[in-house]
């Protein structure tokens, strides 16, 4: 199967329009890294060579699903992590939720190492809560609006006042007044509601970082803005960190501070969204954003599918489909390209790409 992208987009930067997504203007926190990547503040999470690989079946060699990932998220920032499906950024999210074990490097949550025992875990996914793409597998049919939000008060022992713990959820997740809500059942709510519960539900523990995985993909485009608009309330009301996993840049226009672009298991650019998204570097980068309306550009074929992670190409993992590499424009690092691996991006803010032909100043 082959995916359309413009061939343009290489030379001519392609600027997403903040319309298609209405949001608040951002007054909250400002993000940890600048344009020139000087860092701000300490990570609130951190990940650190991480590898996350799965045995092969009957012999077959195994699938490294993410293969050496460095990646920061400081207090108070939208971190985006965007690509294709398959590409690995849900098992790297739900291994920096402690979710997945990390077959090799290291997590740290607020300068702590994160443990795998069982009550370091639970106490940590207090601290980090995930909602997920669709709010209808999200929550139990037969429990009603209050049980699904205070279910994690429960789990996780906290003492108070349980109804107004959920009322003050609810009422920060937008559902007011909140008690009209308590007794509703998710089959009574529209697909914006349900994803207000499942989100009211993460903000009754009060987190410091949520992980979103596609949080609006499952919803009509009336309500996306609604939702994208929310959580930059959170994140400048409450501080809220936040790592928003999506394959839709329009998206992370948005909503995010920083983009990470990822590629069969890996960070192949990152940065600000404003530099990440108006100057892309990465081949892959140009591509995903081609296709967006916005992009004005007549499309061309971005051949094949992404590799199998089983079986990842040497050099530059993205040089097979890479349309800049095809066109003869990067042939002084074609060789390069071909047969030379790139070091793993620092992850830290830092403006990057980890592309030979970028590297030349192309």
């Amino acid at each position: 199967m082959s995916t359309v992208v413009s061939d343009a987009s290489a030379s001519e930067p392609v600027r997403p329009s903040r319309d298609a997504e209405p949001a608040p203007e951002r007054t909250g926190p400002a993000p940890r890294a600048g344009a020139d990547g000087d860092r701000v503040t300490s990570p609130l999470l951190s990940a650190s060579g991480l590898h996350v690989t799965f045995p092969g079946r009957r012999g077959a060699p195994a699938a490294r699903a993410v293969d050496g990932v460095d990646l920061d998220i400081g207090a108070g920032e939208i971190v985006a992590l965007v690509g294709e499906s398959g590409c690995g950024k849900t098992t790297l999210a739900r291994s920096l939720l402690g979710l997945v074990p990390p077959t090799s490097g290291g997590i740290t949550f607020a300068g702590e190492p994160l443990s795998y025992t069982s009550r370091a875990l639970k106490a940590y996914r207090k601290r980090a809560q995930l909602v997920l793409q669709d709010p209808s597998g999200s929550l139990n049919p037969r429990h009603t609006v209050y049980e699904a939000v205070a279910e994690g008060l429960r789990i996780h022992g906290c003492q108070g006042d349980e109804r107004e713990a959920v009322a003050g959820a609810l009422a920060r997740a937008g559902l007011r007044p909140p008690e009209r809500f308590f007794l509703r059942y998710p089959h009574e709510l529209s697909g914006g509601q349900r994803q207000r519960v499942v989100i009211a539900g993460a903000l009754v523990l009060e987190p410091e970082l949520i992980v979103a995985d596609e949080p609006v993909a499952s919803l009509d485009a009336s309500v996306r803005g609604e939702i994208l608009a929310l959580l930059l309330r959170l994140r400048d009301e409450l501080g809220l960190s936040a790592l928003v996993v999506t394959h839709d840049l329009g998206l992370a226009w948005n909503i995010a501070d920083r983009v990470a672009v990822m590629y069969l298991g890996r960070i192949v650019e990152t940065g600000t969204v404003e530099s990440v998204l108006t100057s892309p570097r990465h081949p892959y980068t140009q591509a995903l954003l081609s296709v967006l309306p916005e992009s004005g550009t007549e499309p061309v074929i971005l051949t094949g599918e992404p590799p199998d992670p089983s079986r990842i190409p040497s050099g530059c993992r993205f040089h097979a489909r890479c349309h800049v590499l095809a066109s003869g424009r990067a042939a002084a690092v074609a060789d390069r390209c071909r047969g030379e691996a790139l070091p793993v991006l620092s992850g830290d803010g830092t403006r990057d790409a980890a592309c030979h032909w970028a590297a030349a100043g192309s």
